[in-house]
């Protein structure tokens, strides 16, 4: 089974900069882990919620489509929806953001639920330095394509992370699909 896929132009350079401006006006979060638990050992970074920005819901069209095409294309999963609102994640310098090694499917109530992810670039690579997602669905790591535009799917038991970043700041946008437990 092929465990990940790109989709090189899910958004275009200008739906990234309109989403990005789009949350630049609201008011960040500091990132938790499943189970709402801060460990900022293993994340630090800021978020904003998609569902909480008015205007926004042209975002949730672009991204059911792209997981729905993927997911008949490539992975077949038994997905019933969107549970949870897609988020928007800052790995800002000043603060090293990062996200250690982790899966994003957990004993919550919807993070038990979580099948698929898949998350946007939604920054220029030549802004940052750090900040690569790196996926291990096996021995070897794999780094998630840095193209602006470019959305990366996996399934969401594999452990994955968010490099410390060292200059400037990398923005993107990450959702889950949702389904009964996998078998």
């Amino acid at each position: 089974m092929i465990t990940l896929h790109t989709i090189p132009d899910a958004f275009s350079v200008g739906d990234c900069a309109r989403i990005i401006e789009m949350v630049s006006n609201a008011e960040p979060s500091d990132a938790r882990l499943v189970g709402r638990q801060r460990d900022h050992n293993l994340r630090r970074a800021d978020l904003v919620w998609i569902d909480d920005i008015a205007g926004a819901s042209w975002v949730m069209d672009r991204v059911v489509d792209a997981v729905a095409e993927a997911n008949r294309q490539v992975y077949r999963f038994d997905i019933e929806g969107f549970d949870e609102s897609a988020q928007v994640a800052r790995y800002g310098a000043e603060r090293e953001g990062h996200f250690d090694w982790h899966a994003d499917i957990g004993d919550g109530r919807l993070a038990s639920r979580r099948k698929l992810t898949m998350v946007v670039q939604l920054s220029d690579p030549d802004d940052y330095v750090g900040g690569v997602l790196e996926i291990m669905p096996s021995a070897q790591v794999s780094e998630a394509c840095k193209m602006l535009g470019a959305a990366t799917l996996f399934p969401s038991y594999l452990l994955h992370r968010v490099t410390p970043v060292s200059e400037g700041a990398r923005h993107s946008l990450t959702i889950w699909a949702h389904g009964p437990a996998f078998r």
